[in-house]
């Protein structure tokens, strides 16, 4: 570790297999919580790199559990997170409006990090029980049309960084790996960021992996799609910026898509926007981001009419019938 933190502090940065190397060596425990504290406030004051981010992917996933899903065509929609936004559970919510629409989603996620409410704390709030069985996951994505991944059930790598970074305190790059990690390897992905830069690291990261992907970053901060201002959307085949009207959904205001102060509170915002009841607000910011959700698993839809079926699977019931039967088979 003393050669790689003298490599950084003259000026280098670190290939793909360099950090591979660091993130088993992580793994190994051949480091100490210093040393790796270190390391991630080094990378994190010059920014972190492509090669970087993608090594340290590799190792995550090489000491992780892969579930093969791959005779299935699915989408993960997730964000990075940190945005400090603290926003309802808009793409869990949207997760289950997509599977309602007819397009299978294996959705990665964790806790909460920055919000009071992360996709697991929503899902264990409706009794959820986690799993990294195959079988069941697979029978969930059967009938459901949609199967969630618990991150710390299958990134095992994640844990001998915590100490680290819960003592610095402070964004880190791994805070940018929970999304890159799913472990089935979806076919296509949607994923927000917090800013432009790290919108621009992800398109230039899904293009060396080599998937269908879209990602999107709103222009005040959020990660995701908010309809609180315009937002750019990034995918193999465009770039473009879009605002509310032109999806013909109306701007609303931070307040009106606040998450409430408790997972409970959380929890009702999202059950009310499955059920119908919810405001047009909170409805519309789901719809947005499912419907670019289905644009990227079908690029011979428009936006418009995505929108309206994103629309549809909520006014129908099917995306609450997807939700009721993933909690069915998951509880």
């Amino acid at each position: 570790m003393k050669q790689i933190l003298n490599r950084m502090l003259a000026g280098e940065t670190f290939s793909q297999q360099d950090t591979l190397d660091i993130m088993l060596g992580i793994v190994a425990q051949k480091y100490n919580e210093h040393q790796i504290a270190a390391l991630l406030t080094g990378i994190q004051m010059r920014g972190v790199t492509v090669d970087e981010l993608l090594g340290f992917r590799d190792g995550l996933l090489e000491t992780g559990k892969y579930i093969d899903l791959s005779d299935y065509n699915t989408l993960d929609i997730v964000g990075t997170g940190g945005d400090q936004k603290n926003t309802f559970n808009i793409s869990t919510c949207s997760a289950f409006v997509i599977a309602g629409a007819g397009y299978m989603v294996t959705k990665h996620g964790n806790g909460a990090s920055s919000s009071v409410s992360g996709a697991s704390n929503v899902l264990m709030a409706h009794g959820v029980k986690f799993t990294d069985d195959a079988d069941q996951l697979r029978r969930s994505l059967d009938e459901a049309g949609i199967c969630y991944f618990h991150a710390p059930l299958f990134a095992y790598g994640m844990k001998f960084v915590g100490p680290a970074r819960k003592e610095l305190g402070v964004p880190t790059c791994f805070n940018l790996l929970g999304p890159l990690v799913n472990p089935c390897h979806p076919k296509n992905s949607l994923h927000g960021t917090a800013n432009q830069a790290q919108l621009r690291l992800y398109n230039n990261i899904h293009q060396r992996i080599g998937d269908n992907f879209g990602v999107v970053t709103s222009y005040d901060g959020y990660d995701e799609i908010s309809l609180t201002s315009g937002f750019k959307f990034v995918t193999n085949n465009f770039e473009k910026v879009y605002t509310p009207k032109d999806m013909g959904l109306d701007y609303v205001s931070p307040s009106d898509i606040y998450g409430g102060a408790t997972v409970e509170q959380a929890a009702q915002i999202f059950d009310s926007v499955l059920q119908g009841t919810s405001s047009v607000a909170q409805k519309s910011v789901v719809i947005a981001n499912a419907a670019c959700g289905i644009s990227v698993m079908d690029r011979n839809i428009s936006i418009e009419d995505s929108v309206s079926m994103a629309r549809e699977s909520i006014d129908s019931g099917r995306a609450l019938a997807a939700f009721r039967k993933y909690v069915e088979l998951n509880s």
